[in-house]
């Protein structure tokens, strides 16, 4: 009952946080969209994090850890590369230019019909796999570790997850839709402060019951190396070269998390803002792969029949009535903090890039946010939908780590979206209509390699899909030359705070070898 108690308690101060900043009828575009530009780099790198961790880290990522081992935590600390570029090239740019979208960048550079394209493209991943995959894995971690509560609502496990996908759902749409992005920062601060407790938690919990930290190597050794075998089926070093380009796709073109250092107050408040929050990703990785690799210590490999239940296994064993409602209040913020953003930046896509750009020219500020409202409604359906259609799938296969196979669906879209922003920020004059080309073609290109060569990584498979897409681009385009000038000046203490990231993660790689 202490657990319930707390749960309700996190729902009743989010919503009452986040109706403190409930926009007036009348508020401007730049207000509810952007918060005024106003945000400083706290408020940044704790909104961005929060947006960035979901239920599946905590579910997927941990049971793929339960599997692989430290090797997962690259997914996590590689993350900084695409922060570091973000930083120091793309958010420089974008500032300058005084965008509320990325998509207006795209515009400037390459013209109506790819920024469209590109815009398009974003609200269709953001409103199907990105939102059904948060509702999914909140609603499936909650009744993984509170089964025996939550069986009031269904005794069918399945109905009960979906009524729980609809459930959170409509809770996140309904404060978005009232306050925009300053709500969606404020609660994101909150929400990331439980997640972080909640993952303290978890891992001291774990190392305690295996015995202490030295016993990560005494235990499971295999498991201790970031870099497994260039062959292995899941996570060869090779994924590396993959992930920096799918890095950029996140950390540098997508709107969910470009927001906030868009809406920031100057541009050292977005730099040290983005690269304080790649100082947490390195605390991210460590709470989410430390714990799946100690109950491999304390059960054995073979101790768990379905990856995905090492985060539950070890909140339902160890944990007393109380810290169990931190933990499914942290799970609960995990999953709000990516949809409310998510539901915040589709709002924005569609009411600048389609409904002010196309619909309505002269559209006036109240009518502009309204469209951005009814978005998030149209969302919350699509979005609901999808987690639906998630849920059907997991149970189809369970033992499979589910993280992968949705990382593998994203990266459809998401490899054309990279071949545009790397072509956009790069190239002094791109060829519009190879580009145009190029985006279409990654699609195909990727089908076409994992038919002829089923057993490649997904992640180098999407190093090669980039490369040529980028090489298409490149050889209709190479008269006009390269931009020299990437990286933009910065504050010296900002260029200071990048080279210490930077040897950070390179430390990191040497290190866990």
């Amino acid at each position: 009952m202490l657990d319930l108690v707390i749960v309700i308690a996190y729902f009743a101060i989010i919503f009452l946080v986040a109706l403190s900043g409930r926009s007036s009828k009348d508020v401007s575009v730049e207000e509810y969209f952007m918060s005024s530009r106003q945000l400083r780099w706290p408020s940044i790198a704790l909104s961005t994090i929060a947006t960035n961790i979901n239920g599946y880290q905590f579910l997927g990522m941990m049971g793929s850890a339960y599997l692989f081992g430290l090797a997962q935590a690259s997914l996590e600390i590689n993350a900084v590369q695409g922060i570091l570029l973000a930083a120091f090239i793309f958010v420089p740019m974008y500032l300058r230019e005084k965008i509320m979208t990325v998509t207006q960048f795209i515009k400037s550079r390459m013209g109506p019909k790819v920024a469209l394209l590109y815009s398009i493209s974003n609200i269709a991943i953001f409103s199907t796999i990105t939102l059904g995959a948060a509702l999914f894995w909140g609603a499936y971690a909650a009744d993984l570790v509170f089964e025996e509560y939550l069986s009031i609502i269904s005794e069918d496990r399945i109905i009960r997850i979906g009524i729980l996908i609809i459930g959170l759902g409509v809770f996140s749409a309904i404060y978005t839709y009232l306050g925009g992005l300053a709500a969606v920062v404020k609660t994101d601060i909150i929400q990331f402060s439980i997640l972080l407790i909640g993952g303290f938690v978890v891992l001291f919990v774990s190392i305690h019951h295996l015995g202490g930290w030295s016993e990560l190597y005494n235990k499971t050794p295999e498991l201790m190396h970031l870099h497994l075998p260039a062959d292995h089926p899941t996570l060869p070093w090779t994924h590396m070269l993959g992930l920096f380009f799918l890095n950029i796709n996140y950390w540098c073109a997508n709107q969910t998390i470009m927001q906030r250092s868009l809406a920031a107050k100057s541009l050292r408040e977005a730099q040290i803002g983005l690269m304080t929050g790649g100082l947490m990703k390195f605390v991210m990785a460590v709470l989410i792969v430390i714990p799946g690799i100690a109950l491999v210590g304390i059960l054995g490999k073979n101790g768990l029949a379905e990856p995905d239940m090492a985060f539950p296994y070890l909140v339902k064993t160890y944990l007393p009535i109380g810290l169990k409602g931190i933990i499914l209040c942290a799970l609960f913020a995990s999953l709000m903090s990516t949809v409310d953003s998510t539901f915040n930046s589709l709002a924005t896509l569609w009411s600048i890039d389609i409904y002010k750009t196309y619909l309505n020219i002269e559209a006036s500020d109240k009518e502009t946010v309204s469209a951005g409202r009814k978005m998030i409604l149209v969302s919350l359906l699509t979005g609901v939908t999808m987690g639906l259609i998630l849920l059907y799938l997991k149970f189809e296969n369970p033992d499979a780590a589910f993280t992968h196979t949705l990382n593998e669906l994203r990266y459809y879209i998401n490899c054309g979206i990279v071949v545009l922003i790397c072509s956009a920020a790069y190239l002094l004059i791109p060829n519009r209509t190879a580009t145009i080309i190029a985006f279409v073609c990654t699609i195909p290109i990727n089908i076409l390699i994992k038919e002829f060569v089923p057993d490649l990584n997904y992640f180098v498979r999407a190093f090669f899909v980039i490369f040529i897409g980028l090489k298409i681009i490149y050889w209709a385009s190479y008269q006009n030359g390269l931009r020299i000038d990437l990286f933009a000046k910065a504050k010296k203490e900002v260029k200071i705070f990048g080279w210490v990231l930077l040897s950070m993660l390179i430390l990191t790689h040497i290190i866990f070898s």
